[in-house]
């Protein structure tokens, strides 16, 4: 669990962060979302002490992150970036064991590590170990530096805006991996995006932030439901129509609580999935956040998106 407890981060007379109470559940992918300048990418920081806060604490399980050994701190945190900031004189397997060889893990258990992992981000080694970064695509070398972070199986993942550089096809595909591997590793991910389909794409519960203040956090349904306030109702309402999700299903009233069964899916995982499942399983019930989906009600929620287009 991370908490980040009144943080303050103050730039000459600029406050990048202001008074910032906080928590992260631990196995949650928590997003943290804003337009730039917000102080999300700063916030993030805290937690591995690449900024240290003016004021504040952070806590990781309890313990302050200012109270350890600094290397011994960012060695058991997996951290990528926007760009992948491999090693161009290096191979692919170089990149990644880079972290394991500061860890002094034994060469023998390295490259089975490394080999399983490259699999689990959809890389064959027999493919890509020995290639060098100039022989890969923008997205491979994004998911080799996800291979890095996740080498020393890292409880705490923090990721700062590490698809934004991506085309829109390649950004997808790694919004997908990246929900697959938290449902398969349940390691806590803290997310940072200005993209707001990608945070409601892939959050458990996102937080809101704007010139270093907190606006809101919850899921993203409840945030799309009920924002706080002005600024964060306008933040999200270029929403495309062409990118409707589950959790904008949720957002519009329909669904049920939870009762047990069905199949669960991430909030953010998009209608014409759903209705591509429904036609191959029409009595297929869908959990998701708490709730349950059936196909009545993607029907009604068509219905709705009818009549507001009728409207407009």
């Amino acid at each position: 669990m991370i908490e980040f407890i009144n943080i303050t981060k103050q730039y000459t007379e600029t406050a990048a962060l202001q008074a910032v109470n906080l928590r992260v559940d631990s196995h949650e992918l928590f997003v943290l979302v804003g337009p730039s300048g917000s102080g999300k990418t700063t916030l993030l920081k805290t937690v591995n002490r690449l900024v240290v806060p003016t004021s504040g604490q952070v806590l990781l399980d309890g313990v302050d992150v200012a109270a350890g050994n600094l290397q011994t701190l960012r060695r058991h945190i997996g951290y990528v970036l926007q760009s992948s900031a491999l090693f161009p004189n290096m191979t692919v397997m170089q990149n990644a064991a880079v972290q394991l060889e500061a860890l002094g893990w034994p060469k023998a258990k390295i490259r089975p590590r490394l080999e399983h992992l490259l699999r689990l981000v959809d890389l064959d080694p027999k493919l890509y170990a020995d290639r060098r970064p100039a022989q890969l695509s923008g997205g491979e070398a994004q998911r080799v530096g996800i291979v890095r972070a996740l080498a020393a199986n890292p409880t705490l993942m923090l990721m700062d805006e590490p698809f934004s550089a991506l085309d829109p096809v390649a950004k997808r595909q790694l919004q997908a991996l990246i929900l697959r591997l938290h449902q398969q590793l349940d390691t806590t991910i803290l997310f940072v995006t200005h993209d707001m389909q990608e945070a409601l794409r892939l959050a458990d519960r996102m937080a809101v932030l704007h010139n270093g203040q907190l606006q809101q956090v919850g899921e993203p349904h409840a945030i799309l439901a009920r924002p706080a306030n002005a600024f964060v109702a306008d933040f999200f309402k270029d929403v495309s129509a062409s990118e409707r999700d589950l959790a904008q299903v949720l957002a519009a009233g329909f669904g049920v609580p939870r009762s047990g069964g069905g199949e669960p899916w991430a909030a953010g995982a998009s209608i014409y999935d759903w209705a591509a499942a429904l036609q191959a399983n029409p009595t297929l019930v869908v959990q998701v956040a708490g709730r349950e989906l059936r196909s009545g009600d993607l029907i009604g929620y068509l219905a709705t998106l009818a009549k507001e287009a009728a409207h407009a």
